[in-house]
């Protein structure tokens, strides 16, 4: 695989990670992606909620949360609200609900700042992946490896996969901050 290639492979998976962050923002809408990275105390370890527990979201303000062990329910509650989410979730038997509250504005506020810091720090990763990019084609030519016109051929395609990618990190949060914001 060439120097362009892995730089646009790991732009990529900078873009893979702010779409996981960004799905674990709150709206004003119930998402399992809210809860699934909870760390729960079970079996003398720390485990995510989702490798514990079913969550589903069965209505628009309340999640449903499963546990594959019966036993385990107490644990994930605790767990939850030691997360500080800022909501309690109600035990029903071996069933967990969780009420979304609706948000106010400064809550709403503080998500989209969440959004936009997301992406300013996936635009630096892929910022440094282009300089990563740049230094190794740099060393080709250095090396011998290629001449001067192949060198700035890979700079300029390299500087469009980072606003590419620069653009799909900003469309990302723009739509996120768009949700957020809608009541």
């Amino acid at each position: 695989m060439g120097i362009k290639e892995q730089t646009e492979s790991k732009m990529q998976g900078a873009i893979e990670h702010l779409k996981n962050e960004l799905h674990s923002i709150r709206t004003g809408r119930a998402n399992p992606a809210m809860v699934a990275g909870v760390k729960i105390n079970i079996y003398g370890s720390e485990m995510r909620l989702q490798d514990v527990a079913s969550i589903t979201a069965p209505e628009s303000r309340q999640l449903l949360i499963s546990p594959y062990d019966n036993s385990t329910t107490q644990s994930i509650a605790k767990g939850i609200e030691d997360a500080n989410l800022g909501f309690m979730p109600q035990t029903d038997g071996h069933i967990i609900r969780i009420k979304i509250p609706t948000m106010d504005e400064a809550q709403r506020k503080k998500m989209i700042k969440l959004c936009h810091d997301y992406s300013e720090q996936t635009k630096i990763v892929i910022r440094g992946e282009r300089q990563n990019g740049n230094k190794a084609v740099r060393k080709q030519k250095a090396d011998g490896e290629i001449g001067e016109d192949i060198m700035n051929k890979l700079e300029k395609e390299i500087q469009l996969l980072t606003d590419k990618y620069c653009k799909i990190a900003d469309d990302l949060s723009a739509t996120k901050e768009k949700e957020v914001s809608t009541i």
